[in-house]
């Protein structure tokens, strides 16, 4: 999918190498207007929207599928269809180009597979809950600001609290498959961004989903043979795909160029409270008071970080001004 922003330029790439780091601004001389700075957050807030709902979606697809088919049909058609919009250049690329498209692929594979592994055990909520930790603890590895980590202790505190205060009444399995995607979930945003400073538009992209791909094909077969043929559930997993991969990924990837990757972690603890109301408008799972009051906090705590953002984006346009 062809991306409207342009390519990252060489000072841009060069100031946000560094996980936490403040992206440069590309506009010359004045202040970043609430725009620029709001951009990547509503990026952010859509690709949430979106996977959450394609989640839900895929929850109800496994009966005819299995979930490692679903993975598959979701990574195969994704792949398919960034590689006819996108039409990535397989020439020209570095070694290291390529050696950072292939753990991208790789690192999207295994936390997919994680992940559907973990909500064919328990509830669409507690697995996002438990898989945002990855993120979590990513914002407070990576954030050189004391009040990042604020940010990240209440959204924290509200995961904790969306799943009752522990999750011992979970099956173990799907808790240690929801925990190990989340790791992978660190180092997807980590292999995100570089594979955004490296590759034009969405082309790092559609070439890592290639190889995620690939890699998910053989498990699928194995597990749902045939199945994965039935042109219903081929119907499914085509707009699991698009909700779940084409669209999230190629918005998150655009917004990791503007956005550093702990503000960006860190707004991704609004995922359990998206997954919610997904489970409960597709998948008819209610919310409780306690579980009110957890999504009440990791907003607020995801509104901490897009205003600490926006805020760092204002006072260097102003330093940038009087520097001038």
């Amino acid at each position: 999918m062809n991306s409207p922003s342009a390519a990252p330029t060489a000072s841009t790439s060069a100031a946000s190498a560094a996980p936490g780091a403040a992206p440069a601004s590309t506009t010359g001389g004045g202040a970043p207007g609430r725009r620029g700075a709001l951009g990547p957050v509503g990026l952010v807030l859509a690709g949430g929207i979106s996977v959450q709902f394609g989640g839900a979606l895929a929850v109800t697809l496994m009966p005819r599928a299995g979930a490692l088919g679903v993975v598959t049909l979701r990574l195969l058609v994704a792949a398919i269809v960034l590689l006819v919009v996108c039409r990535p250049k397989v020439r020209g690329h570095s070694r290291a180009d390529w050696g950072t498209v292939v753990v991208f692929g790789i690192t999207m594979a295994a936390m997919n597979g994680l992940f559907y592994q973990s909500v064919a055990r328990i509830p669409l909520g507690p697995a996002v809950t438990l898989e945002v930790l990855g993120p979590l603890i990513l914002s407070v590895l990576a954030s050189r600001r004391a009040v990042n980590l604020v940010w990240a202790g209440l959204a924290l505190g509200g995961v904790f609290l969306l799943g009752g205060g522990g999750f011992s009444s979970l099956d173990p399995a799907g808790v240690a498959f929801a925990l190990s995607a989340g790791a992978m979930w660190a180092a997807y945003i980590v292999f995100s961004a570089r594979t955004g400073r490296r590759f034009p538009q969405a082309d790092g992209l559609a070439l890592a989903m290639v190889v995620a791909a690939v890699l998910f094909l053989p498990l699928g077969i194995i597990e749902s043979g045939t199945r994965l043929l039935d042109p219903t559930t081929v119907a499914l997993g085509a707009a699991v795909a698009v909700l779940s991969s084409v669209l999230p990924y190629t918005l998150e990837l655009l917004a990791l160029r503007r956005l550093p990757a702990s503000t960006f972690a860190i707004m991704m603890s609004l995922e359990p409270a998206i997954a919610a109301t997904a489970g409960f408008l597709i998948l008819d799972q209610a919310l409780s008071t306690t579980e009110a009051v957890a999504i009440a906090l990791v907003i607020g705590a995801s509104m901490g970080a897009v205003r600490t953002q926006v805020g760092r984006g204002r006072a260097k346009g102003l330093d940038t001004e009087q520097a001038c």
